[in-house]
């Protein structure tokens, strides 16, 4: 569950309902394009920002309900994101019945490195 989740940890298969699309943009570079996007997602017990890139842009929709296998946790300025690279998966599944803890909000809370 997202209130479970930690700081740089990986192997997360988590169930959960896309709230919202944050930012979205496109890079362009001589070799390729990347797409990066970021969307609020969810559980019962809290929410996270979830950012996808290129083609996992397109399976995840506000509303949706997707099945993440293999996440990790990184840290972007000292605040969680949830990732999936080329090891996990986002699959579109039936729609769930539970509803989004959005006074949770997992990715607004500021983690201090430690040395």
């Amino acid at each position: 569950t997202i209130d479970q989740l930690k700081p740089t940890t990986s192997g997360h298969d988590l169930l959960l309902k896309v709230v919202s699309c944050i930012v979205s943009l496109e890079k362009t570079r001589p070799e390729n394009k990347i797409r990066i996007a970021e969307f609020l997602v969810g559980d019962q017990t809290g929410t996270i920002l979830l950012t996808a890139r290129n083609s996992q842009i397109d399976a995840i929709v506000p509303g949706t309900t997707i099945l993440v296998q293999n996440a990790k946790i990184k840290m972007f300025s000292g605040y969680m994101h949830l990732v999936v690279d080329d090891r996990g998966s986002i699959t579109v599944t039936e729609p769930s019945t539970f509803q989004v803890n959005v006074e949770n909000n997992r990715s607004e809370l500021e983690y201090e490195m430690i040395s």
